[in-house]
């Protein structure tokens, strides 16, 4: 987003606010209006505001985009030009424009690619009634707002960023999943239930029954201590020790080691369906073992283990279920099935872990579980009753440059622009979490999918505005219909979703 940071910097800086903004040159615009501007101490060290970015010069309008190559939003060249004059031969006028790929850390630079669109319209009745030509012509296309466009400026964008000074709060934040793990709950009910001073959305979680059990997140999660879920391959994830009082932002991987007297075997999954892995990124999963964004891969061998969180059914079907103790010691096998003992936990397996199970898992013997939770560096991430972990994908920010990791966090692939494009380089909204250098961390959201009123953020433009917040490490957080952020125990943004609030899997809340 063009400006985005020195309208983040007047604005605040209108408010009188207390962030020390990164230094940044970015190009000159006349102020933005900041009377829509607004600022609330929620309690000594935590500071809320909120905010619309304008842009006076943005004019953006519905159009019709044709479709590239396969379901690729974008072509080569050769086919924007071929494409156009077929178009103009059906008596349209497209225009061509190219499309750069924007400031990522591990994909190409330059050109991305080449799009087509006709006319621009007022209303999206006027461009749907355009695009059903365009489509009765013999084109692939969409009705679209230029507006989420990433390559020119939004011309509204509604914010808010909630800032916590651990050296001056005396509450907690911590992630959670409130009372199940297997449970869906929006951020709002669950930050009036606990009365949150502020609360986000947090990771990615399964939404569909197809794709395992809803809201069991799709990514690294801990909660007071525990490990809820295993990570996706290796992505960024929000670590908060001490309750939140030393907090930091790392690429995490997660191993569980299943041992049975001198046997072991690698528990690839906790409180999942075995078999699904959502976003992928485990060892032996196919058609990947790198992480993916919203794609479930399989795992014929897998060995998942489920806590006392779980409270739901479990997971049915082929496959063996061991039941153990509070001591790890097996109390009972046989089918899948039934519910998690209190106390205790469960190994299902599937494939040769089912096997592996049948053979080693003695009633009345014990099997040990090994977790190790480790960054980049290959520090190990210790867990104690007061520290929780969030994750999504990508990176945004990195000792203070903006690091944005796409391709590796398998939120895009540079190879197949119909994975991902929409996901990353159009407008959406989008949940944010960072560290200045001071160590404050800040939640930040932009309401988006409202045309004229918020766009929303691409991946680049939310990586700068948190830079602009001072955000010395960044992530990108669950976003879309999941974006939301409650002040007080009430929701305080405007979420996307036609049905209201959406339910979610974890969230992070700031606790009194």
């Amino acid at each position: 987003m063009r400006n985005e940071e020195s309208t983040v910097r007047r604005s605040l800086a209108a408010l009188g606010a207390v962030v020390v903004l990164a230094a940044v040159q970015p190009p000159a615009q006349a102020a933005p209006d900041t009377g829509s501007w607004t600022s609330e101490a929620v309690a000594p060290g935590v500071q809320v505001r909120t905010g619309v970015l304008r842009d006076a010069d943005a004019k953006p309008s519905w159009t019709v985009t044709v479709q590239g190559t396969g379901a690729a939003p974008l072509g080569d060249q050769a086919w924007a030009d071929d494409t156009a004059g077929r178009l103009r031969d059906a008596g349209f006028a497209p225009r061509v424009e190219q499309v750069a790929w924007p400031a990522y850390a591990d994909t190409p630079h330059g050109t991305m690619g080449w799009r087509v669109r006709v006319g621009s319209y007022g209303t999206s009745g006027e461009a749907q009634g355009a695009r059903e030509k365009v489509a009765a012509a013999g084109f692939t296309a969409v009705a679209e707002w230029t507006g989420y466009d990433g390559q020119r400026p939004a011309d509204r964008e509604s914010v808010h960023v909630a800032v916590i000074d651990p050296a001056r709060f005396t509450g907690t934040v911590a992630a959670t999943h409130d009372l199940s793990v297997a449970d869906r709950e929006t951020t709002s009910s669950v930050a009036a239930k606990r009365h949150s001073l502020v609360a986000v959305n947090g990771g990615f979680f399964v939404t569909s029954d197809a794709d395992g059990v809803q809201g069991t997140m799709a990514g690294i999660a801990a909660y007071d201590g525990e490990l809820e879920s295993m990570a996706a391959g290796s992505r960024a994830a929000l670590v908060l020790a001490d309750g939140g009082r030393h907090a930091r932002i790392a690429d995490l991987t997660s191993t569980v080691t299943a041992r049975a007297g001198s046997s072991t075997y690698a528990v690839q999954g906790i409180n999942r369906v075995p078999g699904k892995v959502r976003n992928c990124g485990r060892p032996g999963a196919t058609p990947t073992e790198l992480p993916r964004q919203d794609l479930t891969c399989s795992e014929p061998d897998d060995l998942v283990k489920f806590t006392p969180r779980f409270r739901a059914e479990l997971p049915t079907g082929p496959g063996t279920q061991v039941v153990l103790d509070a001591d790890g010691r097996v109390v009972a096998t046989g089918p899948r099935g039934g519910t998690v003992p209190a106390g205790g936990s469960v190994l299902q397996g599937i494939g040769a872990a089912s096997e592996w199970l049948t053979a080693h898992a003695r009633q009345g013997e014990r099997i040990a579980l090994e977790e190790v939770v480790r960054d980049t560096s290959g520090r190990r991430v210790r867990l104690d009753a007061d520290d929780s972990i969030v994750s999504a994908a990508p990176t945004l920010v990195k000792d203070g440059r903006i690091a944005i990791d796409a391709a590796t966090e398998g939120t895009l692939d540079p190879k197949n622009l119909s994975f991902g494009y929409a996901w990353s380089n159009v407008r959406q909204p989008r949940t944010m979490a960072g560290l200045d250098a001071k160590g404050r961390l800040i939640l930040a959201t932009v309401d988006g999918r409202q045309p004229g009123v918020s766009e929303g953020f691409t991946l680049e433009e939310a990586s700068r505005f948190m830079r602009s917040l001072g955000a010395v490490q960044a992530l990108n957080l669950d976003g879309g219909g999941s974006t939301a952020m409650a002040v007080n125990g009430h929701l305080a943004n405007v979420t996307s979703d036609a049905t209201g609030e959406r339910a979610v899997g974890d969230t992070v809340q700031v606790l009194p």
